[in-house]
Order: structure tokens, then C-alpha cells, then sequence
């Protein structure tokens, strides 16, 4: 499997709706097994993303698909930056299967 967790800032004020615009968007993302969009209870305009894909592959078709093209042209506007991403390497958990795909 392969894991993304990011975190990205808002305009202020802004959070809710980037934050609409996320959830809006991960309807059928083929390969997608998590897609979690979190607020920081430390900062108003802090969004963290946590995704898990079956392989980088598919994450990265994901970013062509006209329906998350069009999501991130709508919430551009709203977000003041991207502060960091890291992949990881997800090998299971509550809600995944086992893992032993990659």
C-alpha cells in the first residue's frame, strides 16, 4: 500500500470550505482505500489530509481524473499553502485490510 499524510493552510477563515471541497471530491477514486480529512484542534486554519492507495500508481492517475481536476481548480483560491507531505508505507489497521498487497 501506499500512504500520503499532509498537511495544508487555509486562507483565513477558509477551512471550512477547502475542507467541503475535499470531502465533495473523494466520491470513486479508483484505487483509494482511506481518504481522511482532519482539522487541527491547535490551529483554525490547518487541514490534515491522511490517504491510503493501493500503490503510488494509483495515487498518481487519481490527480488526472477531471472530477479532482475540477476540485482543485475550486479550491485553489481557498488555500494559503501546502506546509508538508510525507509518504508512507501502510501495512494495515482498523478499517484496512492486512497489507500484504505492498
Amino acid at each position: 500500500m501506499y500512504g500520503l499524510i499532509g498537511k495544508m493552510r487555509a486562507a483565513r477563515g477558509q477551512r471550512d470550505a477547502v475542507m467541503d471541497v475535499l470531502r465533495a471530491s473523494t466520491g470513486a477514486l479508483p484505487g483509494c482505500l482511506s481518504y481522511i480529512v482532519a482539522t487541527d484542534p491547535a490551529d483554525a486554519d490547518a487541514i490534515w489530509v491522511t490517504e491510503v492507495w493501493t500503490d503510488a500508481e494509483s495515487h498518481k492517475a487519481s490527480l488526472q481524473l477531471p472530477e479532482v481536476q475540477a476540485a482543485i481548480a475550486k479550491a485553489r483560491p481557498f488555500i494559503a499553502g501546502f506546509e508538508f507531505q510525507v509518504e508512507t508505507h501502510p501495512v494495515g489497521g482498523f478499517g484496512l485490510a492486512d497489507g500484504k498487497a505492498g
